[in-house]
């Protein structure tokens, strides 16, 4: 297989082409082809899980400077945990490039949730190898850093209980929320919410529900806070 247009795509060229490839390639692959002595990607999902929770660690520690500990860890967890790195995975195509035996492949391997997440690891193993640690951060800071701005992972944290203790501490104000709006067709609604501080508005946000919509409203306010 041809890894060009995947190494285009990501502004990535490596220099082992041979390490680019193991991270593309499942065991049921070297199984069936035990003439050519190929390598899974077993080994480099192992590095890159190591690599990846401490990219992660490093970028909360920075940015999340006034969360405590128990809610940075419960961040981190909800980022690398399988689902989030199958969606990253995904956004990339790299199902396009796993290396697979056929009858993985014909049982629809290509899309199994576990055999993306390890290729999404084994990938950041590789690019550790090929090119350190600051690249595999480059590309963290490329493709999954944005998501947590963005709040794709504001489900995993009560920022509503947050603002409230803030708030609290320091001002003793009272906090409303109320549900501004609704955009979208009935199956796939969007809920609008802002916060209020003393009837002043600190913060919105939206979600696909209204919990969400208030959360995230509520992850606004901190932020302005911060």
């Amino acid at each position: 297989m041809n890894f060009s247009a995947l190494q285009e795509k990501l502004s990535i060229t490596f220099n082992n082409h041979d390490l680019l490839k193991q991270a593309f390639t499942h065991s049921s692959y070297v199984n069936e082809h035990r003439d050519k002595k190929f390598s899974d990607n077993e080994r480099l999902e192992f590095l890159g899980d190591a690599v990846l929770e401490l990219g992660v660690s490093q970028y909360l520690f920075k940015t999340k400077q006034k969360m405590a500990e128990g809610d940075l860890t419960k961040l981190r967890a909800s980022i690398v945990c399988e689902p989030s790195l199958v969606n990253f995975a995904r956004e990339l195509n790299f199902g396009e490039h796993i290396l697979l035996g056929k009858g993985e492949e014909q049982t629809g391997g290509r899309e199994r949730p576990a055999l993306l997440a390890d290729v999404f690891e084994a990938f950041l193993g590789a690019l550790y190898l090929d090119q350190g640690y600051d690249e595999a951060m480059n590309f963290l800071e490329k493709f999954v850093f944005p998501k947590i701005t963005t709040g794709a992972f504001s489900h995993a944290m009560d920022y509503k209980s947050q603002l409230q203790e803030l708030v609290q501490q320091h001002r003793n104000q009272s906090i409303e929320y109320v549900i501004t709006g609704e955009k979208g067709p009935s199956h796939n609604k969007e809920f609008v919410a802002k916060v209020l501080i003393k009837d002043d508005m600190a913060g919105s946000g939206s979600g696909r529900t209204k919990k969400e919509a208030e959360q995230r409203a509520a992850k606004d306010a901190l932020d302005k806070f911060e």
